[in-house]
C-alpha cells in the first residue's frame, strides 16, 4: 500500500511538472488578481474608518503595559508623557490614511489571500492533502491575526515607552505621524508573519523537504536564529524587548515540531492501511 501510494503521488507530480510555464505563471496571475480585487473592495471600507483605526495606533504612545506581582498582574497605564504627532509634508498626513487603509484592508482580506495561495499550491498536492483546505485557511488567519494583536497590544507599548523614556529627560520629542505609522505597521506586519512559522514548519515536513527529527536536531540553530533575528528586528537594544520577539519564535518552532510530528503519524498509518 505505502508503495501504491508513493507511485499515486509521483503520477501526480509528474503530471504536474509537465504542465508548461505559462500555465502556472497564467494561474498565479488570476490568483493575485482575484486577491488584489478583494483587497481593493476592503480598501475603500477601511479608508473610510481609517480615522478610527488612527486613533487605536496610536494608543501605544498614551498608555503603557505595567507588570506587578500583585492583582491586576498587567495592567495598561498613562505614560509619563503625552507625545503629540505632527506631520512635516502636506501629504503625510493623507498618505499616513492611505497606508492604514491598505494595511487594514490587507489584514480583512487574509482569509481570502490564504485561501488563494492554498488553490494555488494544490493542485500539486494529492486527492487526500487537498481536505486541508479549511483548516490551512483557519489557521494561517487565526495565527497572522494572534500575531498582529501580540505585537499591538504587548510589543508596541513596551518598546514605545523604552523609546520615549530612555535618556531623553532633556529633550522634547517631536514625531513626524507618518514615520510613527510606518514604524506600527511594519511591526504588526512582521509578527504576523513570524506567527506563520507553525504552517511553514508542517508544509514542509508534509513536502518531505524536512522530517520533524530534523527539526528537532537543530533546535540549537533555530534558537540562535530567533534570537539574532530579534535583535535585527527590535528597535530597542535591551534583551527584554528582543525576548518579547525571539521567545514567541521559539515557541512556535516547537510548536511546528510538535504539529509536523502528529501529522507525521496519521501519514504513516494512511500508508500502513
Amino acid at each position: 500500500m505505502r508503495e501504491k501510494a508513493k507511485g499515486k503521488r509521483k503520477k501526480k507530480r509528474t503530471k504536474m511538472d509537465k504542465a508548461p510555464l505559462t500555465e502556472h505563471l497564467g494561474e498565479l496571475r488570476n490568483r493575485i488578481l482575484v486577491s488584489l480585487i478583494v483587497i481593493a473592495i476592503a480598501f475603500s471600507g477601511s479608508f473610510y474608518f481609517s480615522e478610527h483605526i488612527f486613533s487605536l495606533l496610536v494608543s501605544p504612545l498614551h498608555y503603557t503595559l505595567k507588570f506587578s506581582i500583585e492583582n491586576p498582574y498587567i495592567s495598561f497605564v498613562p505614560s509619563k508623557g503625552r507625545v503629540e504627532l505632527v506631520f512635516l509634508a502636506p501629504a503625510e498626513a493623507l498618505w499616513m490614511h492611505i497606508k492604514i487603509a491598505f494595511i487594514s484592508a490587507f489584514i480583512i482580506s487574509s482569509p481570502l489571500v490564504f485561501y488563494e495561495a492554498w488553490r494555488f499550491i494544490s493542485p500539486g498536492l494529492m486527492e487526500k492533502e487537498k481536505k486541508y483546505t479549511l483548516p490551512f485557511v483557519f489557521t494561517t488567519t487565526l495565527l497572522f491575526l494572534i500575531g498582529s494583536l501580540f505585537c499591538f497590544v504587548i510589543v508596541l507599548p513596551l518598546a514605545m515607552n523604552f523609546l520615549l523614556t530612555y535618556k531623553t529627560e532633556n529633550l522634547q520629542p517631536m514625531i513626524s505621524v507618518g514615520k510613527y505609522i510606518d514604524f506600527c505597521l511594519k511591526f504588526i506586519l512582521a509578527f504576523g508573519a513570524i506567527f506563520e512559522l507553525p504552517v511553514v514548519s508542517v508544509f514542509l515536513t508534509k513536502t518531505g523537504i524536512v522530517t520533524p527529527d530534523f527539526l528537532a536536531k537543530n533546535r540549537k540553530y533555530a534558537v540562535l536564529i530567533a534570537f539574532v533575528a530579534a535583535a535585527l528586528l527590535t528597535p530597542t537594544p535591551d534583551a527584554f524587548n528582543q525576548s518579547l520577539m525571539a521567545i514567541p519564535m521559539i515557541i512556535l518552532y516547537e510548536a511546528g515540531i510538535w504539529a509536523s510530528r502528529i501529522l507525521n503519524r496519521k501519514k504513516v498509518k494512511e500508508e500502513k492501511t
